[in-house]
């Protein structure tokens, strides 16, 4: 094994593998009954949307700070997890170029994964995607905090804490992607399936990078435009 000192106590990694088990499974309890249930069956009303991205906001933080607190315990500090910061204007475009062909990547790969697995049969979240301009403006929050705290959690920590428990990269990018699947299992088994897959991406842009930052712009970006494209973006451009 690695003897590098680890960004935090093993019993913490173990502990987040829990959470993400047990988010799993309520995600995995939520569509079985969505599934049982006629029509939109327990899919939130779109009225209730607002409060859904709070809550998202809210549960990306709590976890990015349940790694952060202890990794600053343990002596990580936060640079470490992120990968340095940016000093310049020129170091922010430098990210930026780099994740706009990894998105471009990122949606080619999800458009085959999907190709491959056929169509899902999980109970749709659409009805979630945001179509106001309220709705709009909280929906950017949750993208960048998905994009930060997300990052942050499975590629700056869980990665990186997992090739120093096994000293092998390969094992850390596969062990943190299906992390980050299993953490969407509220989305069905299909888009798990995709989710994973779309990790080891962002692991492995990390492993080339050493650095969440561009992971991030990437995440955050894609995000957006997923939660727009069903609503605002075909009537913007194919009107």
């Amino acid at each position: 094994m690695n003897e590098r000192r680890l960004l935090a106590p093993r019993w913490h990694t173990a502990g987040l593998a829990g959470i993400l088990l047990a988010t799993f499974a309520a995600g995995a309890l939520w569509q079985g009954k969505a599934a049982a249930a006629p029509g939109p069956g327990p899919v939130p009303a779109h009225r209730g949307v607002l409060g859904i991205y709070a809550t998202a906001i809210f549960l990306d933080a709590a976890l990015f700070y349940y790694v952060w607190a202890f990794t600053s315990k343990n002596g990580t500090p936060l640079r470490a997890l992120v990968g340095g910061r940016w000093a310049s204007m020129k170091d922010f475009l430098t990210d930026a170029a780099i994740a706009a062909p990894f998105w471009v990547v990122w949606e080619w790969t999800a458009d085959f994964v999907h190709g491959i697995l056929g169509r899902s049969t999980a109970k749709s979240v659409d009805v979630l995607l945001p179509r106001t301009p309220a709705e709009i403006g909280l929906w950017i929050l949750v993208c960048l905090t998905a994009g930060f705290c997300e990052e942050a959690v499975f590629r700056g920590y869980l990665q990186k804490q997992l090739e120093l428990l096994s000293g092998n990269a390969a094992i850390a990018i596969a062990g943190q992607a299906i992390c980050f699947g299993v953490a969407h299992g509220y989305q069905g088994w299909h888009n798990v399936v995709v989710i994973t897959t779309l990790g080891a991406l962002y692991g492995l842009l990390l492993l080339w990078r050493r650095s969440t930052r561009p992971g991030m712009i990437a995440h955050a970006w894609a995000d957006f435009y997923g939660g727009l494209q069903m609503h605002w973006l075909p009537s913007l451009f194919f009107r």
